[in-house]
């Protein structure tokens, strides 16, 4: 276990580093009961119930199976550059960021192979960072920054759309503007097996993303959420657990500790005020 533990540490330097901060902040105000309050269990939750369903769409393949039709075919290059850096821009808004990433890397590496385009490689999987990051904020969902700043302040859903959709549309359109300066040739794709697999599961998996939408603009209690999540999970997706991101629920907890600890500090207030 300790082996495990020290190996996620060197692998994620975020959880690495919040782990020191946390832990040096702890040297100024010892453990103790006020610990509890600072962390948001609200956010930890629905952070553990969201990639906990993104991680069974992402085993059922219906991410992969969805891309795959639409570059499937006959199409022009530029079409396939601009799908390839959309995909994870929109899908970044429900999926985070990273796991966008995690999810349609590969898959563009895959298509440019099989065009032959493999020059324009860099350029795609640059692109596709860029737009998985720019597509997250248009969402409270989107990536943990948005559904923590979304939930601790309060938010109303009218205010934080209405402030970051015209950052988003900008985005996309210079995305869009930016794909006229790859190649442009006809190439003929043909995608047979997408590896999709259709069940039971992805009923359940859809109606518990459903509830996590509800529980993130507050119709329904986290708690409830994250009871219903687990069950669920326990009842029909067991191995989903291995795949969820426990560092960075981790990470949120060291930051909600050292936040706390640094907030405590009446040197660090004044010097701040």
């Amino acid at each position: 276990m300790a082996e495990k533990i020290t190996a996620a540490l060197k692998k994620d330097k975020t959880l690495l580093i919040s782990g020191v901060c946390a832990a040096v902040s702890m040297l100024f105000s010892p453990p103790s009961k006020e610990y509890i309050g600072y962390i948001d269990v609200r956010v930890i939750c629905l952070l553990f119930c969201l990639m906990a369903v993104v991680a069974g769409l992402e085993e059922l393949g219906v991410f992969q199976a969805a891309a795959g039709k639409f570059v499937s075919g006959e199409r022009k290059m530029r079409v396939i550059y601009l799908t390839l850096v959309l995909l994870p821009f929109f899908m970044s808004m429900v999926i985070t960021n990273d796991v966008a990433l995690i999810t349609f890397v590969p898959f563009a590496v895959l298509i440019l192979k099989m065009a032959g385009e493999e020059k324009y490689l860099e350029f795609v999987v640059v692109m596709q960072t860029v737009a998985a990051n720019l597509g997250s904020m248009a969402t409270p969902i989107g990536n943990p920054q948005n559904l923590y700043l979304y939930s601790k302040f309060e938010i109303p859903a009218a205010s934080f759309f209405k402030t970051i959709l015209p950052f988003v549309v900008l985005s996309l359109l210079l995305i869009c503007l930016c794909m006229f300066f790859a190649g442009n040739r006809s190439v003929k794709i043909d995608i047979k097996n997408s590896g999709f697999k259709s069940s039971v599961n992805l009923y359940v998996l859809a109606v518990l993303a459903l509830l996590c939408l509800l529980s993130v603009f507050r119709a329904l209690p986290y708690y409830w959420l994250t009871a219903i999540v687990v069950l669920s999970l326990l009842i029909f997706m067991r191995s989903v657990f291995k795949k969820i991101d426990y560092g960075l629920l981790a990470t949120f907890v060291f930051f909600f500790i050292f936040a706390g600890n640094i907030g405590k500090n009446d040197y660090i207030n004044a010097l701040i005020t």
